[in-house]
């Protein structure tokens, strides 16, 4: 399907992920440390969901836009399982991103609400 909406995604039946498009500066902060605050702010262990949100929808995923950035994230999963985790986080190359229609931007400050499937816990 292509250019699905929001609520098409929410079914779980179009084989799209809920995703955040991240642009950063690598002048100011490096892909491994981008990374690194990926698998600190959500739970890489849980499979299909985070938190309350459940389905493959919400499954844990990074998107690398190149072999180099591939090569980071499997350093850094191979580093959290030697430590323990059991990571289930999904590595996919780079695709098409829709994003998601307006009303579904900024989701937490429009809702004026404090993430309840994102927490902090230093792993690195």
């Amino acid at each position: 399907m292509a250019n699905p909406s929001y609520r098409d995604v929410t079914y779980g039946n179009t084989g799209h992920l809920e995703v955040v498009e991240v642009t950063y500066d690598p002048t100011k902060v490096s892909y491994e440390e981008l990374v690194k605050y990926f698998f600190e702010i959500h739970d890489p262990t849980q499979v299909d969901g985070q938190g309350p949100d459940i389905g493959e929808q919400y499954l844990s995923a990074i998107f690398c836009e190149n072999d180099e950035e591939e090569k980071i994230v499997h350093k850094l999963i191979d580093i959290l399982k030697t430590k323990g985790y059991e990571i289930v986080s999904t590595v996919f190359p780079a695709s098409t991103f829709w994003k998601a229609e307006e009303y579904h931007q900024d989701y937490y400050d429009k809702k004026k609400q404090q993430p309840y499937c994102h927490v902090y816990k230093k792993k690195f």
